[in-house]
């Protein structure tokens, strides 16, 4: 009887989790930058730390000169390395067209557009191909994404997505 009513606690507390409502980003690209709108889909782009190896020769001791200025020992020297961090490391965060909106009719309207632009060359198959992430990147290359998930400003460059007008 235990078991059963072990089991049973077990039953309604999956129950009450599956009804319980899911963040608002899961499922849709990576997570979403903070004050996010939700029901807005994400991805991020990372910029790495750009660092720069200085390496200087220090005089570890002056030179021992006699009263006249003649050198007696000369200056010791040592090379001392360091890293200096020229531009830290950054996630870029950029707006997508969430997936259920990616349809096959939409991914091949997708390489029609990029065809039109001569950047993509391969067949319409309505789904994001190898060619067709790299025409998406050398798209979005201009617009500063460096990335081959399709962002929001470029499917409305495209033509794929509305735009959304100031009141």
């Amino acid at each position: 009887m235990q078991v059963c009513h072990a089991l049973l606690a077990l039953t309604l507390a999956a129950g009450l989790a599956a009804c319980s409502a899911a963040p608002p980003f899961e499922g849709v690209g990576r997570p979403a930058p903070p004050g996010a709108p939700p029901g807005t889909c994400w991805d991020a782009v990372i910029i790495p730390a750009r660092v720069e190896t200085i390496t200087e020769q220090v005089m570890v001791s002056p030179p021992v000169k006699s009263v006249d200025g003649r050198v007696l020992e000369p200056a010791v020297f040592a090379s001392e390395t360091r890293q200096e961090i020229l531009r830290p490391r950054e996630e870029r965060f950029f707006e997508i067209p969430c997936p259920s909106v990616q349809t096959s009719e939409y991914l091949a309207s997708l390489q029609r557009a990029l065809a039109a632009r001569d950047l993509y060359t391969g067949p319409i198959t309505g789904s994001l191909t190898p060619e067709t992430r790299a025409a998406i990147r050398r798209y979005q290359a201009p617009l500063g994404i460096n990335s081959t998930t399709l962002s929001l400003e470029a499917a409305r460059g495209l033509g794929l997505s509305a735009v959304v007008l100031p009141d």
